[in-house]
């Protein structure tokens, strides 16, 4: 292990959102640092990129100074490695509309390994270590093996470090559609109804394949003791009218549970091993070894508390591809740079939607950044 592994290890063996803004901030930035220089010995275009930048990177007083790449970057074929293809161990595919190119992101082991630790302490942050059953909303096929894997294979995946065993509850008919199969779901109910039951599915398939039939055939799950995590999909929802406070309600109908065992999180294949779940005020939280900056849409300059901007996210974890600090398409609102209700440390913030599409617009060097995936 180099030196610079063992120092993103020490950050990541910190409890997630234990220290004050000012006690994580020097040694963030200068992972930060110290992971740019890698990149750019690693890549020559990268390395043009950042000697452009307007601010030396070696002299930033803080992240939000440090070169970012646009996220579209990443849609690249083949993926922006730092990596020989032979340490590549695993590709990662976003989500993507018919027509569009998805995210590529090159895994090797050992940013593999802290992209499944760094799930684990976040989770166990807001859960516990204890393990559970654990219901996929989702098809088997959803996590196959091979060199490649889909956005909801990685969330699915991510959590199989707190599960005593594992149910799938949805097939593919005929057509490919998927359907929900109802008696075994209730055999699955039936055997752990008063245990602690761990639940993921992707946001649409949950409302559209999940709660939908079950309310429509009036059947209560009586497992009071399940926690629901989801992510991605609010658009679709949105497009039927169905807001937040629906979903919770519609879940926690179909489960017999409360509402606030329902948890929403933000997480992106490109910021592989960091999730963003929402705590128990709402406002989801950036751990140790990662970061979240909302900057202005026309300005790009970091906004303060109470306002709305681009998320740009930061992470320490990844040196197998330049997923540091990049600059994605969607918006959120910066709730506090400190001091929720919750008890947990550092920012927090609220997702509010992707970015109307258009160029982006501000900094006079992301026109350089197609040239960066040749």
């Amino acid at each position: 292990m180099s030196a610079l592994e063992a120092r993103i290890d020490e950050l990541l063996a910190v409890p997630p959102y234990s220290l004050a803004p000012q006690d994580r901030e020097p040694a963030f930035l200068a992972l930060l640092k110290d992971e740019l220089d890698y990149a750019c010995a690693r890549n020559s275009a990268y390395q043009n990129y950042v000697r452009h930048w307007p601010i030396e990177p070696r002299t930033a007083l803080k992240a939000a100074d440090l070169p970012y790449l646009p996220v579209a970057l990443l849609k690249a074929e083949p993926a922006f490695a730092l990596v020989e293809p032979r340490e590549i161990k695993k590709t990662l595919t976003s989500s993507f509309t018919t027509g569009q190119m998805p995210s590529r992101i090159a895994l090797d082991s050992p940013t593999a390994r802290r992209m499944s630790k760094a799930v684990a302490a976040i989770t166990q942050d807001f859960l516990g270590a204890q393990r559970r059953p654990y219901l996929v909303v989702d098809v088997p096929g959803s996590v196959a093996q091979g060199p490649e894997m889909g956005a909801r294979g990685a969330a699915i995946q991510g959590l199989m470090p707190f599960a005593s065993g594992v149910t799938y509850c949805l097939t593919a008919d005929s057509t490919g559609d998927l359907v929900l199969e109802l008696d075994k779901l209730l055999e699955f109910a039936k055997a752990h109804r008063d245990s602690p039951v761990l639940v993921y599915g992707f946001t649409y398939i949950l409302w559209e394949h999940f709660v939908k039939p079950l309310i429509s055939n009036s059947v209560s799950l009586g497992m009071p003791n399940v926690h629901i995590l989801h992510s991605g999909g609010w658009k679709r929802l949105q497009d039927e009218a169905v807001d937040k406070k629906s979903f919770n309600r519609g879940l926690a109908q179909v489960f017999g549970c409360s509402e606030d065992r329902v948890i929403d999180f933000y997480g992106m294949v490109e910021n592989v091993g960091v999730i963003y779940p929402d705590c128990s005020e709402g406002n989801k939280h950036v751990p140790a070894f990662g970061d979240v900056i909302v900057r202005d849409p026309l300005t790009l300059e970091p906004v303060g508390a109470g306002q709305q901007g681009m998320i740009q996210v930061c992470s320490v974890l990844p040196t197998s591809f330049p997923g540091h600090l990049l600059l994605t398409e969607d918006v959120a609102e910066i709730v506090s740079y400190d001091g929720c209700r919750c008890g947990r440390r550092g920012t927090c913030f609220r997702f509010v939607g992707r970015v109307p599409k258009s160029e982006l617009r501000g900094c006079g060097n992301i026109s350089r950044r197609r040239e960066l995936a040749h």
